[in-house]
């Protein structure tokens, strides 16, 4: 729960401060961690669901970036790309395009013949290695890569 705790205490500091687009993205994100609970039926989230809330709310954000983009709404996408900062704050670092390709690559020579022809079988095996340390675009992409070679 460090993860909801450092939230909490960021959600007290901007309200301190009176900065008000971290504090709009913090109110918005304990809001979501509170449906989450609710939809799971549990008072609180645990660390790894926190988590996908996160990245969720930054998928959501860069949906509508590329919208607004489309829409020649650069103020918009400016205030989205801001929002995407912050909660990527709480996420842990992103591996690299090279570093998921070698994580990837030794992934797919550990496994059997049979195996390396099942796409979904190696993905669910490279995000369970890579636990949330990569975007899964990035993985998809690594993947397809290295069983079409």
């Amino acid at each position: 729960m460090a993860i909801i705790k450092d939230i909490d205490a960021d959600f007290l500091m901007a309200m301190k401060a009176k900065n008000e687009p971290t504090l709009g993205v913090l109110r918005m994100l304990r809001s979501a961690f509170m449906y989450k609970a609710i939809e799971n039926s549990k008072k609180e989230l645990e660390e790894p669901e926190a988590m996908a809330v996160i990245k969720s709310e930054i998928k959501k954000r860069q949906d509508a970036i590329e919208i607004y983009e489309k829409g020649n709404r650069n103020d918009l996408a400016e205030i989205e790309k801001k929002e995407i900062t912050i909660l990527e704050k709480y996420l842990p670092t992103q591996m690299s395009a090279e570093e998921v390709r070698t994580k990837a690559k030794d992934i797919i020579a550990g496994l059997g013949e049979e195996e390396k022809s099942n796409f979904g079988l190696v993905m669910k095996k490279v995000m369970a290695e890579l636990q949330g340390g990569a975007d899964g675009k990035l993985v998809s992409q690594a993947v397809k890569e290295l069983l079409q070679k």
